[in-house]
């Protein structure tokens, strides 16, 4: 998985791959995961999709900022959604999500941060969403 420059891997669950920027202090500045499609999420369902599993997560005050699908990506196509939510220990965060469809599989692909950290790495999420090679 591509990450920003300064971020660093950090352990999540079995066959994913995730990368934190994280303060001096350890709290979250940014974080990437990738994990395998692993349900019923396509291009198509991709914007109401996660919206919805962000939901059966236990996030609250979800609010849809963007979307949009059937992107072109160097490893094929893809659909993003831009969300901003309130998770359920009450963190706040702005998150860029998307399902990338390629050649071998197909991938979700997710950056998230707290609002106030988003102008400082939403750029850097979103280019490294764009390098990942599915």
């Amino acid at each position: 998985m591509p990450y920003p420059p300064a971020w660093h891997p950090i352990h999540g669950d079995a066959g994913t791959a995730s990368a934190a920027l994280t303060s001096p202090d350890g709290k979250f500045v940014g974080y990437m995961n990738l994990t395998p499609q692993q349900g019923h999420e396509t291009l198509a369902n991709w914007p109401t999709f996660r919206v919805d599993h962000n939901h059966d997560e236990g996030d609250r005050h979800i609010r849809r900022l963007a979307a949009a699908t059937n992107l072109a990506f160097p490893a094929g196509r893809g659909s993003c959604v831009k969300d901003q939510y309130v998770t359920g220990s009450g963190a706040h965060y702005i998150e860029l999500a998307c399902i990338v469809t390629g050649r071998r599989t197909t991938a979700v692909i997710v950056g998230a941060a707290p609002p106030s950290q988003w102008p400082r790495v939403g750029g850097d999420i979103a280019r490294a969403i764009v390098g990942v090679g599915v």
